[in-house]
């Protein structure tokens, strides 16, 4: 079964933070996702989201959007982005997503004979706004990586792995966070958090054997790519 993935979804059904002050292609994005993504995603196929789900500040307030989530076909696997504020203790939020969903923290799961990890990463330290106070986010999710990875590999199979921020750019293809996913053998590596201009920072293509793929919602049209063959 195919294995799809998307990015950066900002859902804001309950709070009022409409994506469209921050350009016409975001107008009526919600509805965009949703067409799109019932065209081609199937009940048993597998959509991976790499962060940034919901504006809400709190569990309840993320709610919504994550049960608006659960009624689009497919089985969402999903990790944290920089926007998603709501996420705090994994145990409460596995607990309240729906059947369909599963939440990756410092851990993997199976999918479509794929191990799929990952963590939401951090600026890299080439970032012209990383600072002494990124330095140990940096650390924690490099490490969060390795964990995440390690579990992985357990599962003998190939790896997908996600991040939110990107691994590399595109005028620093190698940093820690390639190195640590050549050493597992990653196959494919999708990210997001780019959007508009900074689309121009992404790194495309194969690396070493891993394979990178940009996927925020704005990058793809608002629409779910295939990864697997």
């Amino acid at each position: 079964m195919p294995i799809y993935a998307l990015g950066d979804l900002h859902l804001s059904l309950f709070v009022d933070k409409p994506m469209d002050i921050f350009g016409q292609t975001w107008e009526h994005h919600t509805e965009q996702i949703e067409a799109n993504w019932r065209t081609v995603v199937n009940n048993n196929d597998t959509v991976l989201l790499p962060g940034d789900l919901s504006w809400g500040m709190t569990l309840d307030e993320a709610v919504p959007d994550l049960e608006w989530m659960a009624r689009l076909p497919g089985h969402q696997i999903m990790i944290r982005g920089n926007h998603d504020y709501w996420w705090h203790g994994i145990t409460r939020l596995r607990q309240t997503l729906a059947t369909n969903q599963t939440a990756i923290q410092n851990d993997a799961v199976v999918a479509e004979g794929y191990a799929i990890c990952g963590t939401r990463g951090w600026l890299l330290p080439s970032h012209p706004q990383f600072d002494v106070n990124d330095e140990p986010i940096f650390r924690r999710e490099l490490e969060r990586l390795r964990l995440s990875l390690t579990a992985a590999s357990k599962l003998d199979m190939p790896i997908i792995a996600m991040l939110h921020y990107p691994p590399c750019s595109s005028n620093n293809h190698q940093t820690e966070f390639t190195e640590i996913l050549e050493s597992y053998n990653v196959k494919v590596c999708i990210y997001g958090h780019l959007h508009g201009p900074t689309h121009r920072f992404a790194f495309e293509g194969e690396q070493n054997g891993v394979t990178y793929r940009l996927v925020s919602a704005d990058f793809v049209n608002f629409s779910p790519i295939r990864l697997n063959p």
